[in-house]
């Protein structure tokens, strides 16, 4: 279970099923392999703290994205703490069936009143990634992307992300 509090309400998620571990593992590793490395290291471009399920403290609302990135010229060193106060400069929610509805609600809400500037929405089922940016504290959709089509998204535009393995493969058709 994941506990969060969302607006002084305590919300408690089941651990996800394959299809959104499966995602969110092949996205970490894409984004870890390439940006959670010094800037101007030769094996990509760096520059980023990307954690997994992170625990961050914004006021009363402590929230747990699947994913949080900060940029290593505002964050040098990443604190030695259990949890984050400093907002990131990237979140990304991998949505899943029982959990969607806070995702795009809440914790968007939340997520853009801390000042969040880039937020990505994961949907392994449809196989969709949403980007949005944050423009005068509202969110405007950057780009949708969908299926297997390879793709470039803001702030991590500077790989080519294969969104085909992200997903997991579907079971074939039953025959007649």
């Amino acid at each position: 279970m994941v506990a969060e509090i969302l607006d002084g309400e305590l919300f408690l998620s089941p651990r996800p099923a394959s299809p959104h571990v499966n995602a969110g593992s092949v996205l970490g590793a894409d984004l870890n392999g390439a940006f959670h490395r010094p800037p101007g290291d030769p094996k990509g471009p760096g520059g980023w703290w990307i954690l997994f399920e992170p625990e961050l403290h914004f006021g009363t609302d402590v929230v747990v994205p699947d994913f949080a990135g900060w940029r290593r010229e505002r964050m040098p060193l990443l604190p030695n703490a259990p949890a984050l106060t400093m907002a990131p400069d990237w979140a990304c929610e991998v949505v899943s069936p029982t959990t969607g509805y806070i995702d795009r609600g809440r914790k968007m809400r939340i997520y853009a009143h801390a000042g969040v500037p880039h937020l990505w929405i994961v949907d392994p089922i449809i196989r969709t990634l949403e980007v949005y940016g944050l423009e005068g504290g509202r969110w405007i959709v950057a780009s949708t992307h969908g299926g297997t089509d390879p793709v470039r998204a803001v702030p991590f535009d500077a790989i080519e992300l294969e969104m085909a393995r992200w997903w997991l493969p579907q079971a074939p058709a039953p025959s007649s």
